[in-house]
């Protein structure tokens, strides 16, 4: 499951949010059009991502909700859930927080990172806040896979190569900085700009 598509991997955790929406409501069963129509993609983009995942649906009621969810988070998540560390605690930072705290999610921030005095031995949300020198230390401590880089672009670099020294294994970018980092590292790069750019192209046309 390793060698799946970036983006299948991306919907797939679309499916499992919009899954878990429509099991709440008491549904049990749901269709590739319906999930395609919610996400507007087209459903056989739908089937095809399930398809590589292994499992099927059938004619006349599609797909099983509690089981597509079940593989879905099989696949995505692990026992003991995903720890991340999250460097930079200004705005976004403080909204990735406690978006996540407020999410039922197989992950949490465990430890939070910064420069910042006043920041520094406080806790956010309930989650403590380290002084960056301390982060390859708490990394290996709490045996944390995944960063969030919330910096200054210009100590994005520095922070990411500190994060792949001391075991992490993906990393998610925020920044404006482009990474390189090894191929058995993960790496997510989000800009706002870029996708604010990407709305007004298509507004303007």
């Amino acid at each position: 499951m390793k060698n799946l598509p970036h983006k299948t991997v991306e919907r797939l955790s679309q499916y499992r949010r919009i899954l878990i929406h429509s099991l709440k409501t008491g549904k049990t069963s749901i269709f590739s059009h319906e999930i395609a129509g919610l996400l507007h993609i087209t459903p056989v983009q739908v089937r095809r991502d399930i398809m590589l995942v292994g499992y099927t649906g059938t004619l006349k009621k599609g797909y099983d909700i509690k089981g597509l969810i079940d593989l879905i988070s099989e696949l995505i998540d692990i026992d003991e859930g995903h720890k991340i560390a999250l460097i930079g605690i200004g705005n976004l930072g403080r909204a990735i927080i406690n978006y996540l705290s407020s999410e039922s999610s197989s992950m949490a921030v465990v430890a939070t990172f910064d420069v910042n005095p006043e920041k520094i031995n406080k806790k956010f949300n309930g989650i403590p806040c380290y002084d960056v020198s301390q982060l390859a230390e708490i990394i290996k401590k709490e045996n944390i896979s995944i960063g969030v880089l919330t910096v200054p672009p210009d100590k994005a670099v520095t922070i990411s190569d500190t994060l792949v020294k001391s075991g992490i294994k993906g990393i998610l970018n925020y920044t404006s900085t482009s990474l390189n980092v090894p191929e058995d590292v993960y790496l997510e790069e989000y800009s706002i700009i870029t996708s604010l750019e990407k709305v007004a192209f298509f507004a303007k046309y």
